[in-house]
C-alpha cells in the first residue's frame, strides 16, 4: 500500500475518476465529499464495489476550515479539486464561487501547511488563460478573468503560488484543458450534445459554434494529475494537461451526430452563449512542459474517448434533462 492521500471534490466528475485511478495504483485514499443529509457520495456511489471498499469517505464542506484541517490529518499528499465550476452559474452567483473556490482553497493551503503534507497538487483550469493571445497556450500565457468562475480560479492559483513562495509549501498547479467522459454533468458541452441527440430531438441547441476547445478524455486527465503528484521535478511549477489539438464546437457536434447516426440539425441558441466579452473563443494546449518534465501524454484518441462517452450516456440517459438548458 502506497502513502495515504486526500482527494478533495472526490464525488465530482474528474475527482471520482482520479480517486478510482489512485486506488488502482495502490494508494490509501481518503475522499472528501460534500456533506449532505442523504449521505450521498456523488459519483463515487457508482464505482465498483472492489474500488469503493478501499476508499475512506470524509464528508464535509470545503468552506469549513476546521473540518478541512481534520480531513488532512495523516495524509502525505493532497489533490485539491473541490470547486464550483459551471461558468453560466458564476454569472448568477459569483459570491458562491468566491466562497468555495477562493476561501475553500485557502482552507486547504493552511491545513496542508499546518499538517506538514509532503505534496499538494492544486488543480486549476485552462479558463484562467482567457481567449488565446497566441497558440498553442503554454504556461507563460497571460491569465485573464473573463468570467467570475475564471477570476475565482485565478485567485485560488495565486494563493497557492503565494504559499509555495512564502512558506515553502510543496505544491504544483496542474491546469487541465477541457476534460470530458463518463459522469460529466450536462452543464458541459459534450454531454449536452450527446444527451440531446439521444433524446431523439430533431434540433441540437448550442451556444457559439465557432469556439475552439482542446478536449482530453477524463482517464488521461486523471493520470496526468497523478503524474504531477508523483514527480519530484515540478515543485512550484504550473503544468498544462491537454492533447494539443483543437476542434470547434460546431465540428464537435457534427462528429457526435455521426457517431450516434443522427440527422438532427444544429441550431444556435442565444441563451446558451456567454456574454460577448466573456466568451473564450480558442483554447489549445501547449503540451511540451508535461511531456518534458512528466513524460506524460494522453493515451486516448479523441474519437475513442467520444465513443466511450456516448456508450456510457446511452446507459445513463435517465440522469440527464436533455430538454432544458443546464447552467
Amino acid at each position: 500500500m502506497k502513502k495515504r492521500v486526500l482527494v478533495t471534490g472526490a464525488g465530482g466528475f474528474i475527482g471520482s475518476h482520479l480517486t478510482e485511478e489512485l486506488v488502482k495504483k495502490g494508494y490509501n485514499v481518503r475522499a472528501m465529499v460534500r456533506y449532505n443529509s442523504h449521505n450521498n457520495w456523488g459519483w463515487l456511489e457508482t464505482l465498483p464495489e472492489e474500488i469503493l471498499d478501499n476508499i475512506e469517505i470524509f464528508a464535509c464542506d470545503i468552506c469549513d476550515p476546521f473540518m478541512v484541517k481534520k480531513s488532512i490529518i495523516g495524509c502525505k499528499m493532497v489533490f485539491h479539486l473541490a470547486a464550483l465550476i459551471p461558468i453560466p452559474y458564476s454569472y448568477l452567483a459569483p459570491a458562491s464561487f468566491v466562497n468555495t473556490n477562493i476561501l475553500g482553497t485557502l482552507n486547504v493551503l493552511q491545513a496542508c501547511l499546518a499538517e506538514g503534507v509532503e505534496r499538494l497538487v492544486h488543480v486549476s483550469s485552462s479558463e484562467t488563460y482567457g481567449t488565446a493571445q497566441y497558440k498553442p497556450i503554454n504556461e507563460s500565457h497571460p491569465i485573464v478573468g473573463q468570467s467570475p468562475y475564471a477570476a475565482s480560479k485565478i485567485a485560488a492559483d495565486k494563493l497557492a503560488e503565494s504559499f509555495h513562495r512564502s512558506f515553502n509549501l510543496p505544491l504544483t498547479i496542474a491546469r487541465p484543458f477541457n476534460t470530458f467522459g463518463p459522469r460529466q454533468s450536462a452543464r458541459a458541452v459534450i454531454p449536452t450534445i450527446i444527451s440531446q441527440v439521444l433524446s431523439g430531438t430533431n434540433t441540437i441547441r448550442l451556444g457559439h459554434l465557432q469556439s475552439v476547445r482542446d478536449f482530453s478524455y477524463v482517464k488521461d486527465t486523471a493520470n496526468g494529475i497523478i503524474a504531477v503528484g508523483e514527480s519530484s521535478d515540478v515543485l512550484g511549477e504550473e503544468i498544462n494537461l491537454g492533447r494539443g489539438e483543437g476542434i470547434s464546437i460546431g465540428n464537435l457536434a457534427k462528429m457526435i451526430l455521426d457517431i450516434c447516426r443522427s440527422s438532427a440539425e444544429i441550431e444556435f441558441d442565444e441563451q446558451r452563449a456567454r456574454p460577448q466579452n466573456s466568451e473564450i473563443f480558442e483554447l489549445i494546449c501547449d503540451t511540451s512542459k508535461a511531456k518534458t518534465l512528466l513524460g506524460w501524454q494522453p493515451k486516448y484518441s479523441f474519437s475513442m474517448g467520444l465513443e466511450e462517452t456516448v456508450e456510457w450516456l446511452k446507459d445513463n440517459s435517465n440522469l440527464y434533462k436533455a430538454d432544458i438548458y443546464n447552467i
